[in-house]
């Protein structure tokens, strides 16, 4: 997936350093040069510099192009703003935003953020379960958050359909827990075969999904 984050400070450059060790594409605004360009060097990416509530930055970063938008700012009011424009005037479809001051999170959740964050740790895998697409929704999370059970939908033109389970990799802490056929119920084995439009029902670590998804060109992002 592509994502924008808004801040450059601390936490979103840990953010921008785990979301890329996942081969994900980040591209970072952040108003003051001398981080920026410290950004740029340290991380290889995109920096944008700019005010993350301006509607000229946000166009200069593309964020119409992205799958998130997460605001990591210090200021809650600009995590707040940056997200809604992201959402309304660009159509980023989740929106994720830092919260400094835990008695802001209600509101900022009330007022449109997606998905709020008081803490720092783990916001990349927050962030991942959170990014949902046609192909893979998240049923549950297990594990304080460690890990989680998915729905993913094998498409059309699945590259392994036609092929056993033992003949496919399945990469990471993955577990095929079932699949779903039209109405037919089957528990995987490794000579089952695998077809299109089936719903497959897998429990995954965290950082294990990526993987998985990845594995079998279920997302080009």
């Amino acid at each position: 997936m592509k994502v924008c984050i808004a801040g450059g400070g601390r936490v979103g450059r840990y953010l921008a350093q785990n979301l890329l060790a996942n081969r994900h594409k980040v591209v970072i605004i952040e108003p003051v040069e001398a981080q920026c360009r410290m950004l740029a060097d340290t991380l290889d990416i995109s920096v944008i510099c700019g005010n993350s509530i301006s509607i000229d930055t946000l166009r200069t970063a593309d964020v119409a192009s992205c799958d998130a938008f997460v605001a990591v700012t210090g200021s809650d009011e600009d995590n707040l703003v940056a997200c809604q424009i992201a959402k309304q005037e660009f159509g980023v479809n989740r929106t994720v935003a830092r919260a400094s001051n835990p008695k802001n999170r209600g509101l900022l959740h009330t007022l449109g953020v997606d998905t709020v964050v008081c803490g720092t740790d783990n916001l990349s895998h927050i962030l991942e379960r959170e990014i949902e697409t046609d192909n893979i929704r998240q049923l549950l999370s297990l594990g304080g958050g460690t890990a989680s059970l998915n729905e993913i939908l094998l498409p059309a033109d699945f590259q392994f359909a036609g092929k056993q389970v033992m003949e496919i990799p399945i990469p990471g802490d993955t577990i095929l827990v079932s699949i779903t056929r039209d109405t037919e119920f089957i528990i995987p084995h490794g000579n089952t075969v695998l077809l299109p439009w089936d719903r497959i029902l897998c429990l995954t670590q965290d950082d294990s999904l990526h993987l998985l998804t990845e594995a079998w060109g279920l997302t080009d992002k």
